[in-house]
């Protein structure tokens, strides 16, 4: 099943835009796009009128191009056009990431706006995603990234650039979450359910829905003072966080990289069966 979800409010030309964009990106570098979402703050709930769109793609090399001594490139990047900022991964450089708790190929797999995809390389990349997962390392993720912003951007908390309180708020919600989930490694994506289901107090609730409904109005550049319940509560949870992950470091377990090894071939040779090859080239493909 073909998967394809758009907004009814997302510009139909600038989608149309994206749509031509992939097309030829599959033709071009003659690769399988199993997946093509948007990230960023359209997909996390909270855009502004003038936000960018960034669209992440999943790529998957033929099988033929796999029979090569030469190392390849793992990403693709196009040039900024405007507010369109496109880019992809390899599989394989986004089943390593994943398993070194980078939290980024999750959320892509969670985005709510979906270009174009596979339904089952969706679903059978979340599931084992779920399973590869380290919540230890996609914590340690969560609070850097968050850290970062609170320390690069917050100096003047009189005025603070609305969509780094944001970027900053998200990772302490995704922490906060995740800690009242001890089972689970995989946070909501969309802001709006992270909040709800992250349970935060009351007035802070009220906090975010105000900056929500203005940056909802207000230009992607636009600044706002620093709450206290805001800043309480980021540097709360990033302290909390801090004991708990900061030093904890572990390379993933043997069977899982075997597994993600599997899961890579069985990728490469179900979409190349799909167009029409054939899968028994694939056992010269290489591991992630």
């Amino acid at each position: 099943m073909s998967l394809r979800s758009i907004p009814a409010d997302m510009d139909a030309g600038k989608v149309a835009a994206i749509d031509a964009m992939l097309d030829r990106i599959a033709d071009e570098h003659r690769v399988f796009l199993p997946l093509a979402v948007e990230s960023g703050s359209r997909a996390w709930g909270f855009a502004s009128p003038d936000s960018d769109y960034d669209c992440r793609f999943v790529y998957v090399r033929r099988v033929i191009d796999h029979i090569t001594p030469w190392p390849v490139r793992d990403v693709i990047e196009l040039p900024l056009e405007g507010d369109l900022d496109a880019n992809g991964w390899d599989l394989r450089k986004a089943l390593q990431l994943l398993l070194k708790g980078n939290a980024v190929i999750v959320e892509w797999l969670c985005s709510p706006v979906v270009y174009r995809g596979q339904a089952w390389f969706r679903d059978a990349f979340l599931e084992f995603a779920r399973r590869a997962a380290s919540r230890e390392a996609i914590c340690r993720h969560y609070l850097h990234l968050g850290e970062r912003q609170r320390r690069v951007y917050f100096g003047d908390e009189s005025s603070v650039p609305q969509k780094k309180v944001f970027y900053a708020l998200r990772p302490a919600a995704a922490l906060r979450w995740l800690r009242m989930r001890p089972t689970e490694a995989v946070a909501p994506m969309h802001f709006p359910t992270l909040m709800a289901e992250c349970d935060p107090p009351a007035e802070l609730r009220e906090q975010v829905r105000d900056l929500m409904d203005r940056k909802a109005v207000t230009h992607e550049l636009g600044a706002t003072p620093l709450s206290r319940p805001v800043a309480r509560f980021i540097d709360s949870e990033f302290e909390i966080a801090r004991s708990a992950f900061e030093s904890v470091s572990a390379d993933p377990p043997e069977e899982m990289m075997s597994e993600a090894q599997r899961f890579y071939r069985m990728v490469v040779e179900r979409l190349e069966l799909e167009a029409g090859g054939a899968p028994d080239a694939s056992r010269h493909a290489e591991s992630p």
